[in-house]
């Protein structure tokens, strides 16, 4: 087993940076440690996968219900503690949600929503449902 001792890690080359998910270290003899690096392709990550016309209207319902002040950033990633709602806040977003897009959201599901993109996401998975 190899150990590093010391907080600096120098290479003699500019290094370029890569993702890595598997890092080893080796001794081929006494006082000499090798550090290999294993580049891993980058994997494809969805970041929103509600409509966007959808966010904007949850945005909008989320503004109007919490009075947010001008100038406040409501986005997808938002979630409605950081705007100062409470639990009480949440049901009636829930309400003004299921009132605007006539759905009807369960319990359950309306205490797992914590972000404008968790309510958009369910909004759609919700009005897709409904008209199948």
């Amino acid at each position: 087993m190899a150990s590093i001792a010391g907080s600096d890690l120098s290479f003699a080359k500019p290094v370029k940076a890569i993702s890595t998910s598997s890092l080893s270290f080796s001794s081929a003899k006494r006082g000499n440690a090798f550090l290999r690096l294993q580049p891993v392709p980058m994997r494809f990550a969805v970041c929103c996968s509600a409509k966007k016309d959808t966010v904007d209207k949850v945005c909008e319902i989320v503004r109007k219900q919490l009075a947010v002040p001008e100038g406040t950033d409501v986005a997808g990633a938002t979630k409605f503690s950081d705007l100062g709602a409470d639990s009480l806040d949440t049901v009636e977003i829930v309400m003004g949600l299921e009132e605007e897009f006539g759905i009807s959201v369960e319990e359950s599901s309306a205490q797992a929503i914590a972000t404008v993109e968790d309510a958009a996401t369910l909004i759609d998975q919700l009005v897709s449902a409904k008209s199948t």
